[in-house]
This record gives structure tokens, C-alpha cells and sequence, in this order.
């Protein structure tokens, strides 16, 4: 048996931190259940990022939806936000959904923290492609969220077949060492990739497993000519080097004899930094553990409201809120969630602000529309041209 929590784990509770538990017989035996507001929001960044792209907001909701009279409000998936912004509401009776919190968090933080690093790796390689290839780098009973979530976040693909089925693409890959290795010849191995793979698949060699990159790339591109899409170069660390120059030459002898349309793919322990460091010779990264092992946002879950009383926690604003947000210069505002957008002009701008809260599920129906993988990373990416690394 596999060390893994099933579906049926997971709506029953079992999945949560003990002290919900005990906080759970505690209040059925004092006779206390009262309708409560619980915000969730991020105190702080990893690594000075300054924004995230929201995620998991889909499981949340399934996960919630079969509870009577509860109601969410949220972001959209997808969404940029920033750190002490709401991003849900949930609203209900405490014992309907508290025994839920690690679970939500769970859902929220580590899908959050992938699609965030995706899109920091996407903002950095502009219009160059961007492929995720760190399943193997996660527990695999995880890989569709990850996959997922660094496609929503921004990624142009992914590399296993649950997860491209899960957001109606088609995977990507290229060649593995072990090919090569066992055909013995990196042109041999390309050769019988083309014969025997599909014609729409792209023909993209592994050129790093037995010689210099420069010559292993001509040979190839001589061996295969037209049929050849691209060389990969997963050069390991110990003889990399000054990998931009080894790419330089790679163009360099391909250019001269006549393949430059050949495209020049990279990977191997890449992120964001090396992709703006690289992004004007490679046209295309394979990004593993950058993405798939990003590192979680850390959101929590608070109650800001009982039975109509705003209050909350020290350190924590009462009252249930929501963001507005600028629709000409994308700066937001923090506000009770009763209160209009209309009510307010942009400080910045003077213009117009926008609700981006939506209504995901009321009294218990689901009014999120679950938007296509495809349709959550256009909105997502659409939103590139506000931020800055």
C-alpha cells in the first residue's frame, strides 16, 4: 500500500491537525456552534517575492460544497494578489467546516506556491517557452496538482500524461538519457525517435550523454535535417561551465551550416534567474524542481467575525474583507466586504476600482463555474504586464 490519503480521507477530516478535533468535541459538548466569518490571507513572501498567482481554490470549493447554508467568496483562480490581502471568505457554522482548515490551507498554500513559481519563471522568459519537468521530483500522488498548478501559473506544458489530461493538453518531453545510452549513439537514438514516434510529436535531441554538445548538435541536425525540431542540452553541473557560451557555440556551428532554425532547448536545475540570464540564446526551458518544489505560501486561516461581531485574533483586522482593485494601474485596496468599489477612486490614478472578489458558493450553491485550466493561465498571464520580478 502506498503511503497516500484518499479522496474519502480527506471529505471525512481525517487529514486534519488533532487539536480541530478536540476543539470539535469540545464545543459539541459545551453546546456552542456559532456562524462565524474565516479569512484567508498571507502574512508574508518567500524569498522577497512581492506577489503570487492564486491556486487550489477548485479543490477548495468541491471540498466544501456538499455543507448546507455555507457560503465562499474569493479571488478567482489564477489571480495575482499580495501579502495581507484576503483571498476567501468562508462563511458558516464553525463546526461545519472548522475540522476543514488544514486541509483548506494544504489545498491553498503548495498549489499557490507552485503557480507562483511558474509565473515567475514565465515573467523571466517572456515570449520563450517554458516546460514543466519536475514530477519526479514530488510524491507522484501529487503530481496532477502540480502540474496543474505550474500550468495555470504559466507554464507552456507538462511532461506526464494524468497531468496533461487533467488540463486538456497534450504532453511534452523530449528524449532521456537512458535512449540514448541503451541505443548506444545519440544520432542512432534520435533516428529511431523520428521513425517510430508519431509525426506531430517534436523532434528534439538529448545531445549532452556522450560528447561535446557543439558536435553532438551537428551531427544530429546533419543525421535527421529537416525532420529535427531542436537539441536539448541538460548539461550536468560538473561540466557545465559557462553554460550561456556552450549555447553560443551550439547556435554558432548550427547557424553557419544552415540550421538555424533548429531550436535550442535547456535544462537541468534551472529557475527563474538563469532564464533571464539565458532567455536571449534558448528558446525554449525545461524547468523540474524550481516549479514542482516551489516553496509553499504560507496562508492562514482566522476568524473575523461570530454571529455578526467583527472580531479577530491580536495582530489580525476584524471584520470580513475584501480586495478592489485599480483597472488602469492594478493597485488594490483592502476593504470591508459590504462596502462598494464604486464608493472609492484609485489614489494612485484617480481611476476606477474593481471588485475581484466573486461569489464561488452561497448557502451552499456552487456559483463558481470551475473555468478550464487553459482559461485560468490566459487570465493568469494576462496580468504579466502589471509585475515585476
Amino acid at each position: 500500500m502506498f503511503h497516500i490519503a484518499n479522496a474519502d480521507d480527506i471529505k471525512k477530516g481525517r487529514l486534519t491537525d488533532i487539536y480541530f478535533k478536540r476543539t470539535e468535541e469540545i464545543l459539541k459538548a459545551t453546546g456552542k456552534n456559532p456562524v462565524v466569518k474565516a479569512e484567508i490571507f498571507l502574512k508574508g513572501f518567500p524569498d522577497g517575492y512581492r506577489w503570487g498567482i492564486l491556486a487550489g481554490i477548485e479543490e477548495t470549493i468541491k471540498l466544501l460544497s456538499d455543507i448546507d447554508k455555507i457560503s465562499i467568496r474569493c479571488m478567482p483562480e489564477g489571480m495575482v494578489f499580495k501579502d495581507f490581502q484576503p483571498v476567501m471568505v468562508i462563511e458558516g457554522k464553525y463546526l461545519d467546516f472548522g475540522i476543514y482548515e488544514t486541509t483548506i490551507l494544504g489545498f491553498l498554500c503548495q498549489a499557490s506556491g507552485i503557480a507562483t513559481k511558474a509565473a515567475r519563471c514565465k515573467l523571466a522568459a517572456g515570449d520563450k517557452l517554458i516546460y514543466s519537468f519536475g514530477a519526479r521530483r514530488m510524491h507522484p500522488a501529487i503530481t496532477p496538482m502540480v502540474e496543474r498548478s505550474a500550468f495555470i501559473g504559466g507554464a507552456d506544458g507538462v511532461s506526464t500524461t494524468l497531468g496533461a489530461e487533467l488540463i486538456r493538453q497534450e504532453p511534452v518531453g523530449t528524449i532521456p538519457h537512458s535512449l540514448i545510452l541503451i541505443m548506444g549513439d545519440t544520432v542512432e537514438a534520435t533516428k529511431a525517435f523520428n521513425q517510430v514516434i508519431e509525426p506531430k510529436i517534436k523532434r528534439i535531441s538529448l545531445i549532452d550523454t556522450f560528447g561535446d554538445e557543439k558536435f553532438e548538435a551537428i551531427r544530429v541536425a546533419e543525421g535527421l535535417g529537416g525532420a529535427l525540431y531542436g537539441v536539448r542540452l541538460d548539461t550536468p553541473a560538473s561540466r557545465r561551465g559557462n553554460f550561456k557560451k556552450i549555447l553560443e557555440e551550439v547556435r554558432w556551428e548550427l547557424d553557419i551550416r544552415g540550421f538555424e532554425n533548429v531550436k535550442l532547448v535547456v535544462s537541468g536545475g534551472l529557475d527563474e534567474d538563469n532564464i533571464l540570464e539565458l532567455r536571449n540564446i534558448a528558446d525554449a526551458f525545461g524547468i523540474g524542481t524550481a516549479i514542482s518544489g516551489a516553496k509553499v505560501l504560507d496562508f492562514s486561516l482566522d476568524i473575523v467575525e461570530i454571529e455578526g461581531k467583527k472580531i479577530s485574533k491580536r495582530g489580525k483586522m476584524s471584520g470580513a474583507k475584501k480586495v478592489i482593485r485599480c483597472q488602469n494601474c492594478f493597485s488594490d485596496k483592502i476593504v470591508l466586504e459590504d462596502r462598494k468599489a464604486s464608493d472609492y477612486r484609485c489614489v494612485k490614478c484617480n481611476s476606477n476600482y474593481k471588485d475581484i472578489f466573486i461569489d464561488a458558493v452561497k448557502e451552499g450553491e456552487i456559483l463558481y463555474d470551475f473555468p478550464q485550466a487553459s482559461d485560468i493561465r490566459k487570465n493568469a498571464i494576462g496580468q504579466f504586464e502589471f509585475l515585476e520580478l
